[in-house]
């Protein structure tokens, strides 16, 4: 036990010296410098991801139990065109499948995550394990080791019970961090001994907002200006409470990393030189970033959330602030606990200041006093909200270094969507995006940044939660039209197995010959594509002709 404590001492007492070593972000410096060649550490790991509800469908099958997001998904007009991942890429059925696919981009991991509804139908240990959940995640992971490849396990990626929001309700509850434990502990006990890379949470920045501060996502709360912070502020202690019991329990036996996955668009000042720009857009990153990093790797939320927010409670006549507060062993529990930090990352906003007045109600984004802004010769092919803003990738990477100690980093998410109505398998938008980002991303590296691993959004198209299937961000194509949901290689796939291969961007000449060779291969496969949605178009037009029977004269 003594030993135990001194050890957390030394981790403290070092992670004072780095805090105490790290310089400030510089806002004012701002290199867009040209293509940048050169190849990443050898070692570096090279991945694609997905998530649970996005991909596996089988919603109601072999035992699992009901998630927000099976009940959310089933409501009329939650989801564009009422869709739901019921049935999704069929995921469930299709791992052996689905891992044929990775080994032959040679990918060193595969990032997914586990169902907890699956594996606990009603969120909570002491009630039920289903087993068949457990038999499918062993059978997952199993085969991709057989294959090797990693696997980098997320345990929380937005599926929470539906019973747990019934009861409890959910991430408002503090109950949840000690149900989220029991889940987690379960899941080291069970898969442990092979899975050595943990995430705790995806994204909870969109867990709190969208779902407890604008109702976008499930479970559809509109709690304005308190659900999305009591909601962190219980994720955050979850995270904690989960890394210590990894850090008693398992550690010493299986050799593991827990930590955090944490999306964050980067906020460039509108003008560099005007002090005001710079101030509003580090509130737009520590309100987004910050808001869950800092408290994991300095004890406390960010001052400046602090100081906005307290402020706009008292001028609304609160007695304390819509902020929750760490008591100081709640700091001194929540700091140091990240063996690595996962940054997810897709786009960047202009940022100037703008005033709101605290007498026109409150929210998480009138609180943070800023204006977001896009420049309109941004590329955008995909979403409305992601543009291809390749430097800002850079500047968050070196934000992230300066402000949390030089942390070792994984990028465990980053790439972008079509919308498109028609179907698109030389994808020459993504191709471009990949090669503009990653090469942002080895930029850094060579600016010291501690980035250990890449992970490209996403393996296959999939449900993308409210927009439901009309944005599309896999390398592989699925046909959601067919009950068998197959997968075709847009020509991406053939880009980012170049890169691969090569570990980053060895010389003019090899790069310009990859997107050229990669869409010769996309032609053939659109090829296959359209046949196959001819058959299927053939084959319902016969099913739906009348049947004409033989008719027999009575005797």
């Amino acid at each position: 036990m003594l030993q135990h404590s001194v050890l957390r001492i030394c981790q403290f007492l070092l992670l004072a010296l780095c805090i105490f070593a790290s310089e400030d972000f510089d806002w004012t410096k701002n290199e867009r410098g040209s293509f940048q060649y050169g190849t990443f550490p050898s070692g570096f790991s090279w991945g694609a991801g997905s998530s649970a509800y996005q991909t596996e469908g089988a919603w109601d099958k072999d035992g699992k139990g009901k998630s927000i997001w099976d009940v959310f998904s089933h409501k009329r007009g939650k989801i564009h065109l009422n869709d739901t991942g019921d049935s999704s890429c069929e995921g469930y059925y299709k791992i052996k499948d689905d891992i044929a696919l990775m080994k032959d981009m040679k990918l060193n991991h595969y990032l997914f995550s586990i169902s907890w509804p699956r594996i606990l139908p009603s969120g909570i240990k002491n009630d039920y394990i289903n087993d068949k959940g457990i038999e499918h995640y062993n059978n997952l992971i199993n085969m991709l080791l057989e294959n090797r490849i990693t696997p980098i396990v997320t345990l929380y990626h937005w599926d929470q019970s539906q019973v747990l929001e019934e009861k409890y309700g959910g991430w408002q509850n503090s109950s949840m961090v000690n149900f989220f434990n029991d889940f987690a502990n379960l899941c080291f006990e069970r898969f442990g001994n092979r899975v050595k890379y943990w995430i705790t949470f995806n994204n909870p920045w969109s867990v709190a907002v969208e779902g407890y501060e604008t109702g976008e996502h499930a479970p559809g709360l509109k709690m304005r200006g308190t659900g999305a912070y009591n909601a962190a502020h219980n994720i955050i202690m979850a995270h904690a409470k989960v890394w210590h019991t990894y850090d008693a329990k398992w550690r010493n036996k299986q050799k593991g990393m827990v930590g955090i996955s944490l999306s964050a668009d980067w906020g460039e000042p509108v003008d560099i030189t005007n002090q005001r720009d710079i101030e509003a857009a580090e509130r737009y990153v520590q309100f987004y970033l910050g808001w869950f990093a800092t408290p994991l790797f300095h004890g406390d939320y960010p001052q400046i959330m602090k100081d906005y927010i307290g402020r706009k409670s008292a001028q609304q006549g609160l007695s304390s602030s819509r902020l929750p507060t760490f008591s100081p062993q709640e700091k001194s529990y929540v700091r140091g606990t990240c063996d690595f930090l996962g940054i997810s990352h897709f786009t960047t906003r202009y940022i100037t200041q703008k005033n709101f007045p605290s007498n026109r109600g409150s929210s998480y984004f009138t609180d943070r006093d800023l204006a977001e802004l896009v420049d309109p010769q941004w590329p955008d092919p995909g979403s409305e909200w992601l543009y291809s803003v390749p430097w800002g990738f850079r500047r968050l990477l070196s934000f992230v270094k300066t402000q949390y100690g030089d942390p070792v980093i994984y990028v465990t998410g980053n790439g972008v969507s079509e919308k498109m109505i028609c179907t698109e398998l030389c994808d020459d938008w993504r191709m471009q995006y990949l090669r503009d980002y990653i090469n942002e991303m080895l930029k850094a590296v060579k600016d010291g940044v501690n980035v250990k691993g890449y992970t490209a959004w996403s393996l296959l198209d999939k449900f993308e939660w409210d927009e439901g299937y009309s944005e599309r961000f896999g390398l592989y194509y699925v046909d959601f039209g067919s009950k068998n949901k197959p997968r075709y290689p847009k020509a991406s796939v053939q880009y980012y197995k170049r890169i691969i291969s090569s570990n980053g961007f060895p010389n003019q000449r090899e790069i310009e010959s990859w997107k050229r060779k990669a869409l010769e291969t996309c032609t053939s496969s659109n090829q296959l594509l359209a046949a196959a949605r001819r058959k299927s178009k053939e084959d319902k037009e016969h099913a739906d002709m009348p049947k004409v029977w033989p008719v027999h004269d009575e005797v």
